[in-house]
């Protein structure tokens, strides 16, 4: 199966229960009624980005669904966390991008989708023969991408959250969820 539709969504969940803030952050996500299987970070060519409403509507209860997940959890009251999904995808639509997870601990939406969203470029950057400094900041390296004419378009998805200050676990996800 090649997918031939793709939708981003995120969400955060707090709860006593580890599995259960992560329940409720696939909820806040609008994708818990699912059987998610965890995929890896292939944009496939001909691919169409839908909206989250109209992904969502495509979904059925108990759906086997293939999806990218950054996932990142704590219980340290007010450890900032995050989860991001970056996008790279080429300018031939016969070639596919790349998507790429990121869940660090106390980096910001902004922080974290740039890294994100630099991995994903890089490794289509690499794939796609362009030369590059790793030296450079993302931007210099975003621009460059982008004026080489072979990198169309990049970017991510982020949800960050600070740890609940009772205690509770805090649970954020970032998905790309990719249908058929």
């Amino acid at each position: 199966m090649v997918p031939t539709k793709i939708f981003f969504t995120k969400g955060v969940g707090r709860h006593k229960d580890q599995l259960t803030a992560f329940e409720l952050a696939l909820r806040d996500a609008g994708v818990s009624a699912c059987n998610l299987v965890n995929v890896s970070s292939i944009f496939p060519a001909g691919c169409r980005r839908v909206t989250k409403e109209e992904g969502l509507k495509l979904l059925t209860p108990g759906q086997i669904t293939f999806a990218v997940m950054a996932r990142q959890t704590t219980n340290e009251p007010n450890r900032l966390i995050a989860s991001s999904i970056g996008v790279a995808l080429p300018a031939d639509p016969g070639h596919h991008g790349y998507l790429s997870e990121h869940h660090p601990f106390g980096e910001t939406d902004e922080k974290a989708g740039d890294y994100a969203e630099d991995l994903a470029a890089t490794m289509l950057a690499t794939l796609l023969g362009l030369d590059f400094n790793s030296d450079t900041s993302w931007d210099e390296r975003e621009q460059q991408y982008k004026a080489s004419g072979k990198i169309i378009k990049t970017f991510n998805i982020t949800q960050s959250a600070q740890g609940d200050k009772n205690g509770l676990w805090t649970t954020v996800v970032a998905l790309a969820i990719l249908l058929p």
